[in-house]
């Protein structure tokens, strides 16, 4: 099965509880929650109290993607602020901070994941890939919403399906960037199962159409 989950850095924050629940109601699976600290990206965008007022309102799983340096210096907070899946970039630290990362959440009974920019090859993955429960493929530079899909991705994409297939087989495999009807069927066959979307949802005023049509 294919899982949708919608960002909620395209939703309207001024109604956010309303677009969350319209959502949920829609069938999205997972609610993706994008942090950016403007120095692992040039942007800025939300972080630990927007996320516990989340939590308060939804039963959701809450994925949530760490954009920011260093991130084993927060995965414990963002735990206990409510995250259910807590993914960062595997070019945000040193590899033996990036282990020490991976074993926190692990150690609080969460899911893990590593995220990988689009120049950063798939074999990075390998030392880590038997400890994780899902890798995210970004097809855009992250930090920015709205960025026109990257296709050189797809190899990269069937080459993450294969690790995994090999090493861990139940680890999903995310993709997050320029996801739409168009493009979604084209990671899809590449191997992902997890999609992120953000105006793809959101941006759709009947949200449970835009899903199913995600799903194909």
């Amino acid at each position: 099965m294919i899982k949708i989950a919608p960002s909620i850095l395209s939703a309207d924050f001024t109604a956010l509880g309303k677009d969350i629940a319209e959502v949920e109601t829609a069938g999205a699976d997972y609610l993706h929650f994008d942090v950016m600290d403007g120095i692992f990206v040039p942007n800025i965008s939300i972080g630990i109290p927007v996320l516990q007022s989340v939590r308060k309102k939804t039963d959701m799983v809450l994925d949530v993607h760490l954009m920011i340096t260093q991130p084993v210096r927060y995965v414990d907070a963002f735990v206990k602020a409510g995250a259910d899946i807590v993914v960062f970039h595997l070019e945000a630290d040193e590899p033996q901070n990036t282990q020490a990362a991976i074993d926190k959440v692990k150690a609080h009974g969460k899911r893990v994941g590593l995220s990988i920019k689009p120049k950063t090859p798939a074999s990075t993955l390998i030392p880590y890939i038997r400890d994780l429960d899902m890798v995210l493929i970004m097809t855009v530079e992250p930090g920015f919403g709205g960025q026109s899909f990257m296709a050189d991705q797809l190899d990269k994409i069937r080459e993450v399906d294969a690790l995994i297939k090999a090493q861990n087989p139940v680890c999903e495999l995310q993709v997050d960037g320029g996801i739409d009807p168009v493009t979604a069927p084209l990671v899809v066959e590449a191997g992902a199962n997890v999609l992120v979307a953000g105006s793809a949802v959101f941006g759709k005023a009947d949200r449970a159409a835009a899903i199913a049509a995600l799903r194909g």
